[in-house]
């Protein structure tokens, strides 16, 4: 029985939902947020740690336009992270609007949580982000399927360390888990851990499909109807 673990933006989800719908909503949503609750102890404590990574900003409107700077770049910065995942609960809850998640991705993951399977998640948004997109997903709430959550708390997605690091918490031997992602360096450091991979090359997201040397040697797959665990 295997325990998958799979990445979410590219991959169970497209990137276009994350950077068209998602960045750009908490992008307008930040000073707003910041005004209204930023002297929140859990608000806080993240615009304090920008504030004093960015050279002691003292002023909350410096520390938004840090943060607008972030998400502009695309940033896997652990306060980002979990600042935008408190606007996007306020927009999940407001039914501003639903996640994202390709109809094959739902069928294989219902299919393999019938069958017995452990999927878990490891993503480069906060757990609690995870857990507000698969909440409120296209497809209902998918939660239930999911087992466990992992953020950049365990390291960097391009780390094998960080793999080492979720196969101790899941408890399996690596050869046991098998990662799924878009990015061939994030299957390169989980491969050199020992978990076993899969390439997931969406046409939708990558029109230009990645073949040959490009694969890294990783199987490679265009959706998750091709994958048997």
């Amino acid at each position: 029985m295997k325990t998958i673990l799979t990445d979410i933006e590219g991959t169970t989800s497209s990137i276009s939902f994350v950077k068209d719908v998602l960045f750009p909503y908490a992008r307008r949503a930040l000073p707003a947020f910041v005004a209204a609750r930023g002297h929140e102890p859990d608000v806080r404590k993240w615009l304090d740690q920008v504030a004093a990574e960015s050279g002691g900003l003292c002023q909350d409107d410096m520390i938004v336009e840090t943060l607008q700077g972030w998400i502009d770049q695309d940033r896997k910065h652990t306060a980002l992270k979990a600042l935008q995942g408190m606007i996007w609960k306020d927009g999940y809850g407001q039914a501003d609007f639903t996640a994202h998640v390709y109809p094959d991705a739902v069928d294989a993951l219902r299919a393999w949580h019938a069958a017995g399977h452990s999927i878990n998640v490891y993503s480069s948004g906060s757990v609690p982000a995870q857990h507000l997109f698969f909440g409120h997903s296209d497809a209902g709430d998918l939660r239930g399927m999911i087992s466990n959550w992992f953020d950049t708390e365990m390291g960097g997605k391009r780390e094998a360390a960080s793999y080492r690091r979720i196969v101790e918490a899941l408890g399996v031997p690596a050869a046991q888990v098998l990662f799924l992602s878009d990015v061939v360096e994030e299957l390169d450091a989980a491969r050199e851990a020992g978990l076993d991979t899969v390439l997931v090359d969406r046409r939708q997201d990558y029109p230009a499909p990645r073949l040959g040397e490009a694969t890294h040697g990783h199987q490679r797959v265009e959706d998750f109807t091709a994958i048997t665990p």
